[in-house]
């Protein structure tokens, strides 16, 4: 390749110093677009500069948009677990991050479980909600009381599938028996994925901004998860340039 024009090497300098790392993901697109790469520079720096959130939590932000099914961008997984561990993060915080952001699937449920009762309806096949029996109100009890709330969302999942439901109990439940993250920041992890593009969760998102500002969350700090979770994007690039500079070059043409 060739030597990075004073442009180029002007605009990696500044991303060095802002961003504290460099990828070779970061200089295919510096080599194509310089412009570009800057323009993304001060979009991502934004949160880095308000700084309601402190370094560490910003990197466990990272990780749960990086990590979450939906998303599962493995180079951005590895730099933020690294650069988490490198601010302070423990092991098990970065698990516990994890594991608060594998219970995303259930979404497949609170999404599938009403609609299912809406046709089932339409179609005369229910009435209305059966009432709980001893065994639901336990795991209803159960779920309150391990997760701080309940919403009118989980009722049907409860009567219509106590078992899906108790197992997700437990399963969700681990960290918040076990981890050592500030409920306020777990609840920042859910909003942070259910708000990525990749997922766009509206019904989750609205609760953990209730259950967040419950926990003492200011609108700043809301504000820079968003701000956090709105620069996946930039995958798209990191992706998909590379690729493009491999096949120009693969034509004996250079960039």
């Amino acid at each position: 390749m060739t030597e990075f024009t004073p442009r180029q090497q002007e605009i990696k300098d500044a991303f060095v110093e802002q961003r504290g790392t460099w990828s070779p993901l970061w200089e295919s697109i510096l080599r194509l677009d310089p412009e570009f790469l800057l323009s993304y520079l001060d979009f991502s720096m934004v949160p880095w500069k308000k700084n309601h959130l402190d370094a560490k939590t910003k990197e466990l932000m990272y990780i749960a948009v990086d990590a979450a099914a939906t998303h599962l961008y493995q180079p951005g997984i590895r730099q933020h677990i690294k650069a988490a561990l490198d601010v302070g993060a423990t092991p098990q915080e970065i698990m516990e991050v994890i594991e608060l952001t594998s219970t995303l699937g259930i979404h497949a449920m609170n999404i599938g479980v009403p609609l299912l009762v809406k046709v089932l309806e339409e179609k005369g096949l229910r009435t209305g909600p059966a009432p709980l029996d001893e065994n639901q109100e336990r795991v209803k009890a159960e779920f309150t009381a391990n997760r701080g709330y309940w919403h009118s969302f989980w009722d049907e999942m409860l009567e219509l599938d106590p078992e899906l439901f108790e197992a997700y109990t437990n399963f969700s439940s681990v960290p918040w028996k076990t981890g050592t993250l500030s409920p306020k920041v777990r609840e920042f992890v859910y909003i942070a994925f259910d708000a990525a593009a990749t997922h766009l969760y509206v019904p989750g998102l609205k609760l953990h901004y209730e259950n967040a500002l419950g926990y003492g969350a200011t609108v700043g700090e809301l504000l820079e998860v968003l701000e956090i979770a709105s620069v996946i994007g930039i995958h798209a690039a990191t992706t998909a340039v590379p690729i493009l500079v491999e096949e120009v070059e693969a034509r004996g043409d250079t960039i």
